[in-house]
């Protein structure tokens, strides 16, 4: 967790610079999503959970588009969550969660 947290105090700013839709690709699981004006933490995870209905327990995969966010958000091993927001320079929010250990790994099912 002490590795987790200085990480994701520098997630932020790094959003707040440029607010490209990115990923870190660091060591750590992580969803991010953008939205408008007060466009929340909260908002980020009902869009990651929301994709629920896309994904096929039985055949472990994504049937009628994304699922993977999903997948993350209640990947049964993840124990340390770190969330940020940021209010982008153009009016748009940036929001990040990271999980520790990651998960989504191929053939491993989230619960």
């Amino acid at each position: 967790m002490k590795q987790l947290q200085p990480m994701l105090k520098n997630m932020p700013m790094r959003g707040q610079v440029d607010c490209i839709l990115e990923h870190s690709e660091g060591p750590y699981g992580e969803n991010i999503a953008e939205g408008w004006g007060q466009f929340s933490g909260a908002d980020a995870v009902k869009l990651w959970a929301g994709e629920k209905d896309n994904y096929d327990y039985g055949s472990n995969s994504c049937v009628r588009g994304e699922c993977l966010h999903y997948t993350q958000v209640v990947w049964r091993d993840s124990v340390h969550l770190g969330c940020a927001r940021v209010e982008c320079q153009n009016g748009w929010a940036f929001v990040t969660c990271n999980y520790d250990p990651p998960g989504n790994y191929v053939g491993e099912r989230p619960y």
